[in-house]
């Protein structure tokens, strides 16, 4: 079975790319790099979440109640302009906003700064793409869990498959994420920098499966 990196990356080519480089005003090739730091990151900290029981539950729950993957069917959804009034409430399978609060916590706003010192960008079109892809991510995830009966531990165990891919393909990647998601909800303070730093390392390796 390829990875969840790469069949989510197979998705954002083409018009895709075409379409969320639009509604960040950008060129597709940053946009590329920023994609390529942002959803490492996402799955990171999903993995994080699911390495304790009681994470992978509530991982494994949100996906049974609200990730059924049928966003799939019609991806480029997520990636038009944000539209309607802002009192109605936004379906949990295309909330990125509630996703990203719970994967990042304090730390979503320094890792948007560091994405966007590496790639150019600005924090609202990091936190613009990463409202994207988050509900992308976790689609998959429930598709493939209605796809193979994956119970929590299955989850979880796959979760961290991803992150050792993750780590293999840009291992300068395995210390910033231990840095992000290894304690406390708050902001330590350098993470900006520290991705920012890491990134030379990082561009380019997560696209095509092989550094």
């Amino acid at each position: 079975m390829n990875t969840l990196l790469d069949d989510i990356t197979a998705q954002l080519q083409g018009n895709n790319l075409s379409q969320i480089s639009r509604q960040l005003g950008t060129d597709e090739a940053t946009t590329k790099q920023a994609i390529s730091m942002a959803l490492p990151m996402l799955i990171g900290g999903l993995a994080s979440e699911a390495e304790t029981p009681s994470g992978a539950q509530s991982l494994d729950r949100a996906l049974e109640e609200d990730h059924d993957g049928s966003v799939l069917d019609n991806v480029s959804t997520l990636f038009g302009p944000t539209t309607g009034a802002a009192d109605v409430a936004v379906p949990r399978a295309l909330d990125g906003e509630g996703i990203l609060g719970h994967v990042f916590g304090g730390k979503r706003e320094p890792v948007q700064q560091g994405i966007g010192r590496a790639t150019g960008l600005n924090s609202h079109q990091v936190g613009r793409l990463m409202i994207m892809l988050a509900p992308l991510v976790m689609a998959y995830l429930g598709r493939r869990k209605r796809q193979t009966g994956a119970t929590a531990n299955d989850i979880g165990a796959e979760l961290q498959r991803e992150r050792r891919e993750v780590e293999r393909r840009a291992p300068d990647f395995g210390g910033i994420l231990g840095q992000i998601f290894g304690g406390g909800g708050q902001d330590r303070p350098g993470i900006a920098d520290d991705i920012a730093r890491m990134a030379p390392n990082v561009l380019g390796k997560m696209f095509g499966g092989r550094p």
